[in-house]
């Protein structure tokens, strides 16, 4: 990896360096996209087959799984495996189930009595990554919020073929409808509802460039579905001073290279022998992953930014706003409070951010793109919907009626004047 000095680049360069991969081909991915999702509405279950069997390599036109190959792949599971598994959801559901709604009840005038409320979301469907990383951690990410939140129909896709554990960790969160579905076509399937996959009104999940540009797309569709936020492909950055483990900070760049070959990894750094260091770390680690080739693609539109102080480190990572960011500096609780959009911050030499993947008991569903400046990451809450309630009595009514009338008035909209005009005839103004 070069390594990029900050301060001899200009505005221009500074935003250039900073852009994610994915972001340069959008407009080809929007096309590619849109023409999905137009055959799926169009076509509905007729599409769904051919898209299953050509880009998810499905060999039969089964769209969903029957209640005996879930018990199958439950009873096929690992040992081992499926005990890990209970332990990250034993975690995930600790962490989560503490994220209690906040209600408010408050009298803002005497007889006016405004509330909060919410409940759950009624139908969610949960995408979760498979392929060549068939992605267990994320059926349990999304699918003990969803069972928390006590959402009454939750379905859940993933690319064929499904593996024994996905389907195992979907069945402890209490998950019944499987559909081996991945890619654009499946957001298309939940969003707008075909012949065997039922229409859900939210989509949660990550995914590669093509499924959150159909998230977004179905998202901005009156008739289609709201969504979490747009997961796209990985990302990390990593600030690191002259006291870090070069090792360290190689082994997590190389825990989201690994995801795909847009993912994309950020080292900043204000000491150029630890940015050196480590690069001389990744070579020796890179060797001996199984993924290398993926994360070599990753790596090389990935960069090492030197930074001429702490401060910029801050301010760079502030601009990108990372999905994952990790601090390995001698005081990291320090810095926290600047450091002001992130996806899921992880703090400390030991604080590896593959403990948030899987069983820290956060989650790792979280906004890429540098949607982290305005987006959250995934929690309860985005489960369920939070309403108001407004009760008025006739003192109230009185109380609160003369402001409403004029207001109504400066705006020009009678009737809404009207509305308070009528009942106050009726029952009488205030004496003073």
């Amino acid at each position: 990896m070069d390594i990029i000095e900050w301060k001899a680049l200009d505005e221009g360069q500074r935003k250039a360096t900073l852009l994610r991969p994915a972001q340069a081909s959008e407009g080809k991915v929007s096309e590619i996209v849109s023409d999905i999702i137009k055959n799926i509405r169009e076509r509905g279950d007729e599409a769904l087959k051919e898209y299953s069997r050509t880009l998810d390599r499905c060999p039969d036109e089964k769209l969903e799984l029957t209640a005996d190959e879930i018990a199958k792949a439950c009873s096929n599971i690992d040992p081992e495996l499926k005990e890990a598994i209970d332990k990250a959801y034993v975690n995930i559901r600790k962490f989560h189930e503490a994220q209690q709604p906040c209600h408010a009840t408050v009298e803002t005038v005497p007889g006016i009595v405004c509330k909060t409320a919410t409940h759950p979301i009624e139908k969610v469907g949960l995408y979760v990554p498979g392929g060549s990383a068939p992605l267990v951690s994320t059926a349990l990410m999304l699918g003990v919020p969803a069972e928390i939140a006590q959402c009454p129909e939750v379905i859940l896709t993933s690319p064929y073929p499904l593996s024994d554990a996905i389907i195992y960790a979907a069945s402890k969160c209490g998950i019944k409808r499987i559909f081996k579905l991945g890619g654009a076509h499946a957001i298309a399937a939940m969003a707008y509802g075909t012949e065997s996959v039922p229409k859900v009104n939210k989509i949660f999940g990550p995914g590669n460039q093509y499924v959150t540009m159909a998230k977004r797309l179905v998202s901005e569709d009156a008739l289609g579905a709201a969504i979490d936020m747009a997961a796209g492909p990985s990302e990390v950055l990593v600030i690191a001073d002259k006291n870090a483990d070069p090792d360290f900070v190689a082994a997590d760049l190389l825990s989201q290279a690994e995801h795909g070959p847009d993912s994309q990894v950020v080292l900043v750094s204000d000491s150029r022998e630890l940015l050196q260091e480590t690069n001389e770390r990744l070579e020796i680690q890179l060797a001996q992953l199984p993924r290398a080739e993926i994360a070599r693609v990753a790596m090389s539109h990935s960069r090492f930014i030197l930074a001429p102080n702490l401060d910029e480190c801050i301010a760079i990572s502030n601009a990108y706003a990372p999905e994952h960011l990790i601090v390995q500096i001698d005081d990291p609780e320090s810095i926290v409070s600047r450091l002001l959009n992130a996806g899921s911050i992880f703090l400390g030499a030991y604080t590896c951010e593959s403990m948030g993947d899987y069983a820290s008991g956060t989650n790792h569903t979280l906004p890429t793109y540098g949607y982290a400046k305005s987006a959250s990451a995934l929690g309860t809450d985005d489960f369920r919907r939070r309403y108001t309630i407004s009760c008025a009595s006739k003192e109230g009514l009185r109380n609160i009626g003369k402001t409403v009338e004029l207001l109504a008035q400066a705006e020009g909209l009678q009737a809404h004047g009207n509305a308070v005009t009528l009942r106050l005839q009726k029952i009488g103004r205030n004496q003073d």
